[in-house]
């Protein structure tokens, strides 16, 4: 008889675990949707990593961010933003045809699982990551609204060395608040977050101008700001 209810035991003992976890996520989630996020798990693994290091971040609200800002972001990062359910599945599929290719694998995230990366996860590439990124960027669009994913996205995104969230960005490299962004401004900041830590708004490269010139472009097709209003 014992034999019989060990196994039964251990896999009660697994789904009560997993739904405590999963209870537990979804509790955080559900609080992150009404309260900003004290930090993030990339500003940690930074601030180990890095001791001496100053952290720049600090906090603006979506209404206080210029317009420009967001509209950049999904124009470099995820042009299917407003539309999508957290994954792009078309990109995945088209990212793991390249790597079963032998081209590597390449990132394919929208910006609810860099959200969801910046906040829970580790930097890396790797299925696992990807796995976890990728239901964590689902439960966001559930328990989230569009602009609140948009709004954490930009105050926890890093824009360079130390430098996490458009307003300390904009302090750190153009001397102004996030409020007064301009569209080239803007596109420049959005154009070194594929790589902030080799990429430099501050410094711009050939590529990094390059890279801002076709930000600018993907805005003005997505028609200005008024895409993704009423997010």
């Amino acid at each position: 008889m014992a034999k019989k209810t060990f196994p039964r035991g251990i896999v009660r003992s697994l789904f009560w675990g997993v739904a405590s976890l999963l209870g537990l996520l979804i509790a955080v989630l559900l609080v992150l949707r009404f309260i900003n996020p004290p930090t993030t798990a990339f500003i940690v693994a930074h601030s180990l990593s890095h001791p001496d290091d100053n952290i720049r971040n600090q906090w603006v609200d979506y209404a206080d961010i210029s317009p420009w800002m967001p509209l950049a972001v999904v124009a470099s990062e995820d042009q299917r933003f407003p539309d999508h359910w957290g994954v792009d599945f078309a990109a995945i599929r088209k990212a793991l045809a390249e790597y079963e290719a032998g081209r590597g694998l390449r990132g394919a995230s929208t910006i609810t699982q860099q959200t969801a990366k910046n906040l829970f996860l580790w930097n890396g590439r790797s299925f696992v990551r990807k796995a976890l990124e990728a239901a964590l960027a689902l439960g966001l669009e559930t328990l989230w609204p569009k602009q609140r994913i948009l709004e954490v996205y930009l105050n926890v995104a890093e824009f360079g060395p130390g430098i996490y969230g458009v307003e300390a960005a904009s302090q750190a490299y153009f001397g102004t608040s996030s409020r007064y962004l301009s569209p080239s401004q803007a596109s420049r900041l959005a154009a070194v977050l594929p790589n902030p830590k080799v990429l430099s708004a501050d410094n711009p490269s050939r590529y990094v101008w390059e890279r801002a010139a076709w930000v600018q472009r993907q805005m003005r097709q997505l028609a200005g700001p008024g895409y993704i209003q009423g997010l």
